[in-house]
């Protein structure tokens, strides 16, 4: 995803004199391409997080779009009172890119994890929340960010991910979109575990099991139209993401189904099962890849399969 990144903010810059680029002393070579077209529109502000995001902040005020990128926890934790104070409370238009979010940096140990920034970020008020799944929603996404006038968190990956969508999704913020129709289940992902879900879909299907997908790239402001449908829909829905499940997408669905008495009963006149694939509340201590990280947490294709299944079990018995 950061290679993506870097070209589509390259070419944005191009089309927009104001985009600045501001970064952690992260990815210098990774901009190689956007410094040699936008020499003075580039600044490496060190290690130094919370200066940088104050420099974004001033740069907004004096009419800029800047973008600020580097690793995950860095741009979120280290510089929170900045990105509250200096950033969302004046309402600014800053992009604030994240990379290696969730576990991509899990071989760095926790320091380089990024399991809790969905929730920090989108208790701040004016903040929009965007996950992309795959290299095509940040492409559209980063385009609609530079767009909007108020802060705008981005969740990257690190490098790898494929390409869901087969082509350029439709997408706008506060919209969910669907990646797979179905009947019996639903699925709802956000971020780069949505490859991950894709394939547990496919072996769903080989059990018999008809499961919809559904692509809620937008956690801030979440579409709540469509999870009024879905909820009347579908007897069970699972929420896949890599994030504490303290505060991510499955925290935002179950705050806004706790507070929205009108929701209706689901098919069969109950309410929903709501599944949650997500991280427990704790630290992962040990050094590993992202897939091993990945599976000590749950988030497999076997662990999705297996608990959907129970759950859809569970429901027939009712």
């Amino acid at each position: 995803m950061r290679n993506v990144f870097s070209a589509e903010i390259t070419r944005l810059a191009q089309r927009d004199p104001k985009v600045i680029l501001l970064s952690g002393d992260i990815g210098n070579r990774l901009f190689d391409r956007f410094k040699d077209q936008a020499p003075d529109r580039f600044f490496n502000c060190g290690i130094a997080e919370g200066n940088m995001m104050g420099v974004a902040a001033g740069m907004a005020l004096s009419g800029f779009r800047p973008v600020v990128y580097t690793i995950a926890p860095f741009t979120t934790v280290r510089c929170l009172e900045q990105i509250r104070v200096d950033v969302c409370y004046h309402n600014l238009p800053v992009v604030i890119v994240g990379t290696g979010a969730g576990l991509a940096y899990a071989e760095l140990g926790a320091t380089h994890h990024s399991c809790e920034d969905v929730a920090l970020l989108r208790a701040l008020p004016n903040m929009t929340v965007f996950c992309p799944g795959d290299p095509w929603e940040l492409r559209v996404g980063l385009e609609r960010s530079l767009d909007l006038s108020g802060p705008v968190y981005i969740r990257l990956g690190k490098k790898g991910e494929p390409d869901v969508h087969p082509e350029r999704p439709a997408l706008q913020f506060g919209k969910a979109l669907t990646l797979r129709e179905g009947t019996d289940v639903c699925l709802i992902t956000t971020g780069t575990v949505m490859p991950v879900v894709m394939a547990a879909t496919e072996r769903l299907a080989e059990a018999g099991v008809s499961a919809q997908v559904e692509s809620f790239h937008t956690v801030k402001p979440l579409d709540v139209e469509r999870l009024e449908d879905l909820l009347l829909r579908f007897p069970v829905i699972a929420i896949i993401e890599e994030h504490s499940r303290i505060g991510g997408l499955g925290g935002a669905i179950a705050e806004w189904r706790t507070y929205s008495s009108h929701v209706g009963m689901s098919v069969g006149g109950s309410l929903p099962t709501l599944l949650s694939f997500a991280l427990e509340d704790a630290f992962v201590h040990d050094r590993a890849s992202q897939a091993d990280a990945r599976r000590e947490a749950g988030l497999t294709v076997d662990n999705v399969v297996a608990g959907v299944t129970t759950a859809l079990a569970n429901r027939m018995r009712m």
